[in-house]
């Protein structure tokens, strides 16, 4: 698998092992080149995942092995690796997860076979409190991509109406997700109540592509589900940036609205994203200067009669 080689990351060293250990291997990328692609889009993925619980999706044997969903921290930590401690009632139990404050603490996470990263809608200056709305367009195994774009595009204008500013980017799979600053005024039922006030407006406008139905069972797999419950304590999907685990190595890639129209989640992948990064920088850095207030959410949700929890 190679010597241990070291890795210059925003004024830090970072040791890599094993870097020429492949990951991806249809592509051939390996746990280096992991590495030099989060270095490539540094303040992006910093700026996405900057104060919040993340958890990490891991390889530790590559893609062609098993995935582990690490919330706890990995031992051996450098004492420049943050954290932050969370309350999960459901074990009874606590747990210190990784909290990015710097590209070094990303590249570690890298060097512990972190391929995926996945951070809370809260920041750890106080966790029970969202300030991010994600709306997450998740198509179902008979949904065209047409129809991902058609949702993208009403919720965009629904947005524009509401005067909230969307910041959308590819998952990385097969959907889109468009997030929204949100002043951090609301618990997580909250945040969540809104959200499902919201999909259901893009479900009223597009009653015949989309759907809020929860149970997977009973939704039309040719529909598109609005998954509201993304913004529920806990949830968490891949970060702007994040690589995600397949063998084409695609990230969740941020877009502009004029470009949502015609991406395709394919184009943009570890080998494309860096030379994109350096033309366009990070598309999602001006996401703090928006925040939202979700009131006019909760009076939809009102009107609607859904429940607070």
């Amino acid at each position: 698998m190679g010597q241990a080689i070291e890795l210059a990351a925003g004024g830090r060293t970072v040791r890599i092992s094993n870097p020429e250990r492949v990951y991806f291997d249809e592509l051939g990328l390996t746990k280096l080149d992991l590495a030099n692609y989060y270095l490539s889009v540094g303040d992006g993925i910093v700026n996405a995942l900057r104060e919040r619980p993340t958890m990490l999706h891991r390889f530790p044997k590559g893609l062609s092995g098993p995935k582990v969903h690490q919330k706890r921290l990995p031992q051996g930590a450098p004492d420049w690796v943050d954290t932050v401690e969370l309350f999960f009632p459901r074990f009874g139990r606590t747990a210190d997860e990784l909290c990015v404050t710097e590209i070094a603490q990303v590249i570690w996470a890298v060097q512990m076979s972190t391929v995926e990263f996945h951070p809370w809608n809260s920041r750890r200056a106080d966790v029970e409190r969202p300030d991010e709305w994600r709306i997450d367009l998740d198509p179902g195994p008979e949904c065209p991509w047409s129809r991902v774009l058609r949702a993208a595009e009403v919720t965009h204008e629904v947005l524009d109406e509401l005067g909230a500013v969307g910041w959308p980017k590819t998952s990385g799979g097969h959907g889109m997700h468009v997030y929204v600053r949100i002043d951090p005024d609301h618990g997580f039922a909250e945040v969540r109540r809104a959200a499902l006030a919201f999909a259901r407006e893009v479900e009223r406008r597009l009653p015949e592509e989309v759907t809020t139905t929860w149970w997977r069972k009973d939704r039309d797999p040719a529909k598109l589900f609005v998954d509201y419950n993304q913004n529920t304590r806990d949830h968490t999907i891949a970060s702007a940036y994040s690589v995600r685990g397949n063998q084409r190595a695609t990230v969740s890639a941020p877009l502009t609205w004029d470009e949502v129209g015609d991406a395709e989640p394919d184009d943009f992948t570890v080998l494309t994203m860096p030379g994109r990064f350096a033309e366009l920088g990070d598309l999602h850095a001006g996401i703090d200067d928006h925040p939202f207030a979700i009131e006019p959410l909760l009076e939809w949700a009102d009107r609607d009669g859904l429940p607070e929890k």
